[in-house]
């Protein structure tokens, strides 16, 4: 089993209260294999930066399971099947790692700067050529 991350939009015409029991309507698949539902994150309604099927915004859930990967092409099957999914995207969480490691902030030395112009910081003028 391995750790996935899938992210779902969903049309803006499903109503809030019904998005959770529609996730949960399809995450049954992943139960059924055997598998966990780790975490569910709705996003909420958000502005696309395109058009998915002409609409211009659409509802983000975020959800991450552990499961076999046969059950996870089942259920991104199931959800692209759905006139109510507009979008999915699945991730292996192995594959998706990084380390994030606190880099120690040293500032760097610079010279002092000279003082400024009294003209402003404006540049000299040219000569004119006759």
């Amino acid at each position: 089993m391995h750790s996935y991350e899938l992210m779902v939009i969903m049309d803006p015409s499903v109503e809030d209260r019904d998005v959770a029991p529609t996730i949960d309507k399809y995450l049954k698949v992943i139960t059924e294999a055997g598998g966990t539902v780790d975490k569910i994150d709705i996003w909420g309604r958000r502005r696309m930066t395109y058009e998915i099927k002409k609409h211009q915004e659409g509802i983000y859930a975020v959800i991450n399971v552990t499961s076999t990967s046969e059950a996870v092409n089942e259920l991104d099957r199931q959800l692209k099947l759905s006139e109510t999914i507009l979008r999915t995207k699945v991730m292996r969480l192995e594959d998706a790692v990084f380390s994030i490691n606190p880099i120690e902030f040293v500032p760097e030395q610079r010279s002092e700067r000279g003082p400024r112009s009294p003209r402003g910081g404006k540049r000299p003028a040219r000569a004119k050529a006759d």
